[in-house]
């Protein structure tokens, strides 16, 4: 529930012109008041819901101050000044600033707007305390099973639901639901009314991940025609769900080490930093320390996203959680593909607690939608729950005696196979770039094979 007092009004002083007004401005919004001066170490303080910049004599240094203040988009920046031109106010917003308002002739406008300001923020905080209310409630509620190793993983993670703050590694095989638990995390926590955002470190280049992550200016490198926010900027007030981070390269991750140390970011081609109040929650499917003792991964970021660890069992750890999560998901695509849900016979309970289910949940769910398509409506046919894909040309058996080129491609579809289709779990098995190993895949990386025509 909100009270009378929720909602803070942050002062940034560029000059010390009508200072006496600020306090009493706050006593009639009922409001909280914090003042800040450029000049002061560290960044503005966070989670104001205005912010007024006196500026009354230092109007013509608005424009470099607003990008240091870069709050949340629905919080207003509002200049104040001393003098009353129509042209200035044109300028400082155009920089970026919600209003500007010339004291002491817009005492009366300046207050409304405020008035307005402060209740939209008592409106959003209220939505927002009843957001995290009934996500607390149902925070695990799409984690189905109930068995005592997910339950211990799940217990555990519950611990840290309330806390918006705290660093979380989630560790688990390929499939195990990962990314689901980030979810729950998020979106039972105080933070859910915030943006979720996620990103698979695995998924694009070094420079292309750095773009993504901290964003960069307009003509930061060739293709940069506009500016563009990282996904740190994004998340602001929520979290980061940083996907296989394993996979980040050693020169994002000093980035990284530095951007959490001091929750701040600078875009590519930036001058200036941005402050972030971002939760991170990182997971990977590797074993982290035996990267850090190998130096593929740095021991200072281990450790600092190695504050909570939460472990997710393997399926084939779960014992009845196959049959409650098969039932789960004959439901679902039952009701998506509009077929009669077929039942769970003994016949098919035997065979799904007999595979060993390398793939774990995501290599189930897909076995289920593949039956519950090709059997007849209404049943489960066990021999098209079962059915593995064929194997690709060149998978299987090692060919040998065969030309290098051809060894490789088929140990790269052998795998692949034995990773349930995980490209980035075959790449780092086989100690290749995930790139390398597609071009194997397509029997394109013939320059290492075929280098040496002796």
């Amino acid at each position: 529930m909100t009270t009378s007092r929720d909602v803070t009004l942050l002062v940034v002083r560029l000059s010390d012109s009508f200072s006496d007004f600020w306090p009493a401005l706050a006593r009639e919004l009922g409001v909280l008041l914090a003042e800040w001066t450029p000049g002061e170490p560290g960044p503005p303080p966070a989670g104001a819901g205005a912010v007024l910049v006196a500026a009354g004599g230092h109007e013509a240094d608005v424009a470099a101050l607003l990008p240091r203040l870069a709050p949340p988009g629905d919080v207003p920046v509002i200049v104040i000044g001393a003098a009353a031109s129509h042209r200035l106010a044109a300028q400082i917003v155009a920089a970026g600033a919600a209003d500007y308002f010339a004291l002491p002739d817009d005492r009366d406008g300046l207050r409304d707007t405020l008035a307005a300001a402060v209740q939209r923020r008592r409106a959003s905080l209220g939505r927002a305390a009843l957001a995290q209310l009934e996500a607390q409630a149902h925070a695990f509620r799409d984690i189905v099973g109930d068995s005592p190793a997910l339950a211990a993983a799940l217990e555990r993670a519950a611990r840290v639901v309330p806390h918006g703050d705290a660093t979380i590694l989630i560790t688990g095989e390929t499939g195990t639901g990962k990314e689901l638990l980030a979810r729950a995390l998020h979106y039972g926590g105080p933070r859910a009314a915030a943006p979720f955002v996620e990103l698979n470190c695995a998924a694009l280049p070094a420079p292309l991940l750095e773009s993504e992550l901290f964003g960069h200016e307009r003509g930061a490198f060739t293709d940069a025609k506009t500016a563009k926010p990282g996904l740190f900027e994004v998340a602001h007030g929520g979290t980061m769900f940083l996907d296989e981070v394993d996979h980040l390269a050693p020169e994002l991750q000093g980035k990284l080490l530095r951007a959490l140390d001091q929750k701040s970011v600078r875009r590519l081609g930036a001058t200036v930093t941005r402050t972030m109040d971002v939760r991170i929650v990182a997971a990977t499917n590797t074993d982290l320390p035996a990267a850090v003792h190998a130096g593929r991964f740095r021991e200072d970021l281990f450790y600092r996203l190695n504050v909570i660890t939460l472990e997710l069992p393997p399926l084939r750890q779960r014992g009845d959680d196959v049959i409650l999560l098969a039932e789960f998901f004959l439901k679902k695509f039952g009701e998506q593909y509009k077929l009669p849900q077929p039942s769970v016979t003994p016949e098919v309970r035997r065979a799904l607690l007999a595979h060993a289910w390398p793939g774990n949940v995501r290599e189930l769910r897909n076995a289920i939608e593949r039956a519950v398509l090709l059997s007849p409506p209404g049943t489960l046919a066990v021999p098209e729950l079962a059915r593995s894909p064929s194997p690709p040309p060149g998978a299987g058996p090692l060919p040998f005696p065969a030309r290098l080129a051809e060894i490789q491609r088929a140990a790269a579809h052998a795998m692949l196979d034995a990773t349930a289709g995980n490209r980035s779990e075959a790449a780092r098995r086989l100690g290749i770039s995930r790139s390398r190993l597609q071009r194997l895949l397509e029997g394109k990386d013939t320059e290492d094979a075929e280098a040496d025509p002796n």
